[in-house]
Parts: C-alpha cells; sequence; structure tokens
C-alpha cells in the first residue's frame, strides 16, 4: 500500500473543518470499483480504491508476453452501451476505443466456403437491417422471412417482465418458427457473444433486452467499437490517471478481508498485511463492494441482504481465447465470425500488440464449458486447422507462437432467473452498496453492466447523504 493518507487518516485530518467531507472506501478496482470511485470523488466525498491484485480493470485487462502486449480475451462495445462510452470519455480514452461508422459483421460459413455481412443503412428501425437480412446468403428465403416476424415480437416484449426472465429464449425463438439454422447463423451469432450463453440456456428477459436494445432502438444502436490499443492502457493507465485527478486514493495489492458495521454509524474495513504495512483497519461512511458475487458473499455483514444465499446460485460461465501470431498476413479484415466451424469470433490484434512483423490474431470463444479445462497442445491441434480452413493465406503461413488465456469465471450465467438472484445497489444495511457486472443492471455480463452498475451503486450513496447528481449518460433506448 502507498504511504500516503489513508481513509481514517482523511477522516482524521479533516474532523477539525466545520463541514468535515464524506468518506468512501470502493473494494474492487474492476471497471465497476473505478466508475464508482469516480462518481463518489465527483460528488465530493474522499474516495479509497482498494484493489487485490497488481493492476486495475478486473477482467478487461491485458499482459506482456515477450514483446508483445496481450489482452486477456477480446472485448467490445456497442454505440448504445452509453455508460460504458461515458467511462471512456471520463478517463479521456474515446479516441483510443472507437465505433464502426455503421455496423459491418463479415460472416463466413466455413461448410459452404460462402461469405456473406451482416450490415445496416442509415433507414430507420427496422428497415436498417432489411436489406442486409433480405441478402444474408446463409438463410433460406423463408427463414429470413419468420426472422424478421420474430424480430418484430420481440421487440413487443418488455425485458423487466419477470415472466421474462423464467423462460429460456430458445424455446421461444422455436415457437416463433426459428429454425435450427436460423438459431445458429443469426440469433446465437449474436446472442453468444453478448450473453456468453446459447439460446437455450439464455433468459428470455436478458436475451429480449440484448436484441431490442442493440438491434431494435436505433438505427446505430450495434455498431460495433473496440480498442485499438492494449485494453491496459485504458483500464488501468489512463483510469489510474483520472482516479488520481479526482483525488481518489487508489491501494493495489490490498485485499480486504472483513468489512463491519461501528456504533458510530461508519464502516470499519479490514485490511490485512500487505508488502508495506503490517495492516490496518480502515473507517468509512460509505462503502462499495464492487467484488465477483462469491467474494460479496464472503465480505457481507449479516442481515445485508434479505437472502444473501442467493448471491451463490448466480453460477458462472467461462469464455476462452486463443492467441495465434503468424509469420505473414493471413486476414484482412479486421474481425469476423464463423459458422459451421468451433471458431468463433477471429479479430486482428497486430498493431494494439506492438508486433512488427507478421499478424497475430485473437480468436474469442464464448460459453466455452466444454473446452475451457482443455489442454493447449489440444486446442491447438483443433483450432489451427480451423484457421486455415476459413483462411485459406494462413495454410503456408508459420506459426510463430500459440497461447490461451482463460477466464474459467468470465461472466455471471444469463440462465433463465437470474434475474431474480441479481441484487439491486442498495442494501439493508446504511452505507453499504453493491457494484459488478452480475448486479441488477438489466444487460448482461458487459463492460456496460460494469459501469452502470457503479454509478448506481455511486448515486444510491450520494443521494442518501444528501448529494443526489443528475444523470451521467444517455440511457440507451
Amino acid at each position: 500500500m502507498s504511504t500516503g493518507n489513508t481513509a481514517s487518516e482523511a477522516l482524521d485530518a479533516d474532523s477539525a473543518a466545520p463541514e468535515r467531507r464524506p468518506v468512501a472506501v470502493v473494494v474492487g478496482g474492476g471497471l465497476a470499483g473505478i466508475t464508482a470511485a469516480l462518481a463518489l470523488a465527483d460528488g465530493g466525498m474522499d474516495v479509497t480504491l482498494l484493489e487485490g491484485r497488481p493492476r486495475l480493470g478486473g477482467l478487461a485487462f491485458s499482459f506482456k508476453r515477450g514483446d508483445l502486449t496481450v489482452d486477456n480475451g477480446q472485448h467490445v462495445y456497442l454505440r448504445c452501451c452509453t455508460a460504458y462510452r461515458w467511462f471512456l470519455d471520463r478517463i479521456d480514452a474515446t479516441p483510443l476505443a472507437p465505433v464502426q461508422e455503421r455496423l459491418d459483421v463479415p460472416v463466413l460459413d466455413a461448410d459452404r466456403n460462402r461469405l456473406g455481412r451482416l450490415r445496416r443503412t442509415a433507414l430507420p428501425v427496422p428497415l436498417h437491417l432489411a436489406k442486409s437480412l433480405a441478402t444474408y446468403p446463409h438463410l433460406s428465403l423463408a427463414e429470413r422471412a419468420n426472422v424478421g416476424r420474430a424480430a418484430l415480437a420481440l421487440k413487443g416484449l418488455d425485458p423487466a417482465d419477470p415472466a421474462l426472465d423464467k423462460q429460456d429464449f430458445g424455446s421461444w425463438l422455436a415457437e416463433h418458427g426459428q429454425s435450427q439454422r436460423a438459431i445458429e447463423a443469426l440469433w446465437d451469432l449474436v446472442g453468444v457473444a453478448t450473453l456468453n450463453a446459447v439460446a437455450g440456456e439464455s433468459s428470455l428477459g436478458l436475451a429480449a433486452m440484448v436484441f431490442r436494445t442493440g438491434l431494435l432502438s436505433d438505427p446505430g444502436a450495434a455498431d460495433i467499437g473496440w480498442a485499438r490499443v492494449p485494453l491496459g492502457e485504458l483500464h488501468d493507465t489512463l483510469a489510474r490517471k483520472a482516479l488520481d485527478s479526482a483525488g481518489v486514493r487508489t491501494e493495489l495489492r490490498t485485499r480486504v478481508t472483513s468489512i463491519s458495521p461501528m456504533e458510530n454509524g461508519r464502516w470499519s474495513i479490514e485490511v490485512p498485511e500487505a508488502p508495506d504495512t503490517s495492516g490496518q483497519i480502515l473507517e468509512a461512511d460509505t462503502v462499495v463492494l464492487a467484488v465477483p458475487q462469491r467474494e460479496t458473499y464472503d465480505l457481507l455483514p449479516k442481515g445485508a441482504l434479505d437472502d444473501a444465499d442467493r448471491l451463490l446460485d448466480i453460477g458462472t460461465a467461462p469464455i476462452l481465447n486463443l492467441h495465434v501470431v503468424y509469420d505473414r498476413k493471413v486476414l484482412k479484415q479486421p474481425f469476423f465470425t464463423a459458422l459451421g466451424s468451433p471458431v468463433q469470433w477471429v479479430f486482428d490484434r497486430t498493431e494494439a500488440s506492438g508486433l512488427t512483423e507478421g499478424q497475430y490474431l485473437a480468436v474469442s470463444q464464448s460459453a466455452a464449458q466444454d473446452e475451457i479445462d482443455e489442454p493447449v497442445a489440444a486446442l491447438r491441434e483443433r483450432y489451427l486447422p480451423e484457421l486455415e480452413r476459413l483462411l485459406p493465406a494462413a495454410r503456408g503461413a508459420t506459426v510463430r507462437d500459440f497461447f490461451v488465456t482463460r477466464e474459467r469465471t468470465a461472466t455471471f450465467a444469463p440462465a433463465p432467473g437470474v434475474g431474480a438472484l441479481r441484487p439491486t445497489a442498495r442494501t439493508n444495511a446504511p452505507g453499504l452498496y453493491l457494484a459488478g457486472a452480475w448486479t441488477a443492471t438489466g444487460w448482461p455480463a458487459t463492460m456496460e453492466s460494469a459501469v452502470r452498475s457503479g454509478t448506481s451503486a455511486a448515486d444510491a450513496a450520494l443521494a442518501a447523504l444528501g448529494r443526489p447528481r443528475g444523470h451521467l449518460f444517455r440511457e440507451a433506448a
């Protein structure tokens, strides 16, 4: 921990002032925690952010592998992700993670060796996708017509309806005339990447939210954005700079072992032995727990939630990422997605990684329960031939490096019923708030959800102190 003022020291130092600034401690330095810390500081609080890792960014981070700077996984966002876009602007990172001018997704059918594209026009919803759907080569004419009818039915659903949370998306699609081919070539193409689950294992409520917001709210809502630099430059370096500028004290390699209410109405946060301290107890008026659900469960004081055990019922889902470095360029597009192949989404990360010769591709595999623990050798044997099948230029290329990153608990599982398990930012304990992509944001486990949760926790805390703020970002339709 740094040798600067702790939350307790700041409290003592300000005690003689005419009006003491309220003190907040945020536990967790992922996007939710960073956002909460920034919003609380902007609201006039004295904020300390505690993170157990040696870096910020949570599950969206970078690391070094030789001369390469590698993201642990490919993360994207959409134009409708107004909270994450606010976050990028808040940390001065917007130019480093631009959005497509217009949605354009190359879709390659490996079995038929045929390329199609999902594109939009400038026409109003739903006409913005009509031309693309009418010419989409991976579905029959009848399947395309049925997709249009299902989309209109989906637009009429209310994602907040608790009844939708109990149903699975796959059954709803089948009831609305969607063939298995249509689910594979369109609905799961989008849904697996955003929900981290196939349609049959996804809550209809969450799926309705994704498709209504991304494809049926605004013509440009689904335009894709991604970082053209390593994620660590955004979520660690620039985030730290923004936190420093806001006056937030950021303590890395600092693990919290317990939080408990004090008789004076404040909170006690126990930090055990750290690299440069023998341990200490921090005091705060407000605590935001911005850590995964199981860690939250372990730290919650008794009675903070009516049924804290439900946090343990929120499942998790893995994401597997394969990293391939070729001696030459084998992909001309910035990314593509595949059908009829175990390969899902492939991104060119050459420039972002710092590679100067050859090409570096990142293969992102969501809903990877069956492969998350497979040996690297087995994954290499399966996926390199698939990449050669999809990319003819790879057939004569030399693979200079092949490695794997695994996030076994990358997201919460969006299974039917999960909506009833996700808690809001407020707890039963005054001054204690929850944040994290897994909380009740209405969104699946995305960077957008994480940022929304951080602002919700901060807004609730500031409102309780009589310091309400205006909306930070425009709500997506």
